[in-house]
Formats: structure tokens, sequence, C-alpha cells
């Protein structure tokens, strides 16, 4: 039984806790942050909830300034968001404030990108983000042993330190190997802070709250064993995409004292491995509702109705990236899960911009889902998504 048993253990719940009315601002309580934590060995004190900026554009300081003016302190940028207006902003934003902010980037480096490429790189994003320093340099959306191996890295590593560029280093991912990825890593205790996506539908014990007798997510049971294993090597960890879509609008019928998006922050940061928690700040209101979400760790009753209710309604189309289940099933070499991906961020975050710039880095990606039949996938996914009916659009739309 796969998870498309979903929908007849959760039908009885849309009629609870549903309003008619959308979501209002008295429903989201104007707060700053409520709690700050140590960003594992690094020390680093950072917002529980803090600020992602995949999405920030040009002349959008005034996020920034919103943000921090609520207390959020750590700002999560890349040298590849928005074409390089991301750090550019946060610099701006963050002119002579270096001091009480902490400050993270991030740059691709394939399994032979030299040392001097990636210090050319951490020294662009240096003055688009008109500082000297950052605090937690990552190797992003790593999903290959390969990358993990290269050597130059370290070397790299090593020089940006003495030099004074870099204080702590972390990997990202979010893609088909992570968990292999994220193993490895933490075995050979390579870096000081990671940065992972995961949220309430990747976790066992949410399901199990409600399908006690169903073998349901016997696939994915080990991102919670690895962060329970970075922790142990004391290393940071901070969660993204933790909702899972952001499919926020569709929820608005089902809230009243609290959001969605508070209930699966809350989710997350109830976790005794995860430390915070990043997410796209795209405008002031959901900034506020956001770090409403800060400060508490329990999830209520409410908020698990919220959650399940969630579930239900997106099961039947969210790619589970870190699952990869389809991995080797299409004989063209799709790369299904970050097709999914940028599907969501087109989809679900309805932002085809930053969904086309994502497709763009994944080369010819679905093009061969438009002269094939969908046999070779049919059957591939574990919760029955159907791939053939989805990659061939993604195509059509960001190609």
């Amino acid at each position: 039984m796969r998870l498309g048993a979903m929908a007849g253990l959760a039908t009885g719940l849309q009629s609870k806790n549903v309003v008619s009315a959308s979501l209002n601002e008295t429903s989201v309580p104007r707060g700053g942050v409520k709690k700050y934590v140590t960003l594992g060995r690094t020390g680093l004190q950072i917002s529980d909830i803090s600020f992602g900026s995949s999405r920030l554009r040009d002349g959008e300081e005034r996020l920034v300034h919103h943000a921090l003016d609520l207390g959020v302190n750590y700002f999560d940028t890349a040298e590849s968001y928005t074409g390089g207006s991301s750090e550019a902003v946060i610099g701006n934003a963050l002119k002579g404030l270096r001091d009480k902010v902490v400050i993270a980037t991030k740059t691709s480096v394939s399994s032979s990108t030299r040392k001097e490429a990636i210090m050319l790189s951490l020294e662009e994003s240096l003055q688009r983000l008109r500082t000297d320093y950052v605090d937690v340099f990552f190797n992003h959306a790593v999903n290959s042993l390969g990358r993990l191996k290269n050597p130059e890295w370290f070397e790299f590593v090593e020089k940006a330190r003495q030099q004074g560029k870099i204080r702590y280093t972390g990997m990202s991912g979010h893609a088909g190997r992570l968990i292999e990825c994220l193993d490895y890593a933490i075995d050979q205790d390579m870096f000081d802070a990671i940065l992972v996506a995961y949220n309430f539908g990747q976790d066992p014990e949410f399901y199990e709250k409600f399908t006690r007798s169903f073998d349901l997510v016997a696939k994915q049971p080990d991102l919670p064993r690895v962060l329970a294993k970075a922790k142990q090597k004391d290393m940071g960890v901070v969660a993204m995409k933790v909702l899972r879509g952001a499919r926020l609008n569709d929820m608005r019928p089902f809230e009243q004292n609290a959001t969605f998006a508070q209930a699966a922050l809350r989710w997350v940061l109830s976790s005794r491995n995860v430390d915070a928690a990043i997410i796209s700040m795209t405008s002031g209101d959901a900034i506020d509702e956001y770090v409403g979400g800060s400060g508490d760790q329990q999830v209520s009753q409410q908020d698990f109705e919220l959650l399940q209710q969630y579930a239900w309604m997106t099961d039947s189309s969210y790619c589970r990236h870190a699952c990869n289940d389809c991995e080797g099933s299409c004989p063209y070499g799709v790369p299904v899960s970050d097709v999914l991906r940028t599907r969501m961020y087109a989809i679900d975050y309805a932002d085809l911009e930053f969904a086309r710039s994502e497709y763009q880095q994944l080369g010819a990606a679905a093009t061969p889902c438009l002269s094939c039949d969908g046999q070779p996938c049919k059957d591939a996914c574990t919760y029955e998504l159907p791939i053939a009916k989805l990659c061939g659009p993604t195509h059509i739309m960001l190609g």
C-alpha cells in the first residue's frame, strides 16, 4: 500500500477547523524573533527562523530591512540566486551592519573545479555582499560523491580561512543522492554545518501518527537518521524547503489561530536535530507570518491537523526529492527529481523566473520526455506520481 491511501485516511479532516474567510491580518500577530540558537560547532547565534533569499531581486532591500527589524539575523544566499542580484541586495541592505548579522553564501563545486576558480567565486560574492568575509561558505547543491572528494575544495578552504575570507564551511543539498552525500560528508567530518531540504512530509513519525498499521514510509526513514548523526558530530543543521511546496493559499480556508506555514516551521524546529530553518522571504506579510512561528517548538493538535490536511491535498503531486527511487529509471538520463523540483518552483511557488533559472542549470533536462511513451518510468515512483505526465509539460513550460 502506498501514500495514495492518504486520501481515504484523511477524508474526515476536511470538515475540521474550516473557516469561510481568508487569512486576515489579525490571524498573524506581528512580533519579532523569539529564539536564537547556536549553529553547532560554529558557535554562531542565529535566529531560529532565518532569511532565505533564493528569490530576492533588485530593489528589494526593504525585505531585508523588514526581517532585520523583526530580529532575523541570519541571511542565506548564493552566487547563483537571481543571477547574483540576491547577494547584491543583501550587501546593499546590510551595509554598515556587518557585525550584527550572520551571512552565508554558496558556490557549486564540481569534481574537477580548481581551487583558483572556487576562490574567484568567493571573491566575486564578497564584492556583491560588500564584505570582506562570510560566516559560512557552502558547497552548493551537492549531488555526487565526486564533488565531495575533490581535493581542490580542501585546499581552497585552508587558504580562504588563512586569509580571513571565510569562517566556517558547509554543504547544502536537496537532490536525489542527498542521503549518500550526507552520510559521506558527516562520516568524514568535512563541514561545520549542513543545509538540507527537510519538512514534515519527510519524517516517518508524521505519517505514523495516523497510519500506524501501514508501511507507507519505509522507503524514506533516512533523513532523521542522518540529521541525528550530524548533531552527534556537532555540525550545525539548518533546514530548507520546510513548507513542502508552499501552497499557502490552498490552506487559508483551514487556518484559524495559526497558519500552515507556522505549523510546518514548528514541526521542523521541534526536532532536536535541527538548529534553525531558512525560508524564502518574498513579502513583508510573509515575513510577519513566518517569524510568527519563532520560539515555539511545541506542535499542537491544530498544527498537526493543518499539516495533515496539507499532506492530503498535495501527496499526489509532490516529489520527495531526496527519495530518489526513480533514479536510473529513465534510459535517457532525465534527472527526474530535479526536473520535478523546478516544477514545484513554477507551480507551487508561482515563480516562473526562478523556476526557469533553476531548470536551465539541468542541461537537456526533460527534453527526451517529449518523444517518450512514458513506459520506462511508469512505475518508478514509490509514491505513484505520474512522472511522464509531469516531466514533459515541465520542459514545455520552462525549457
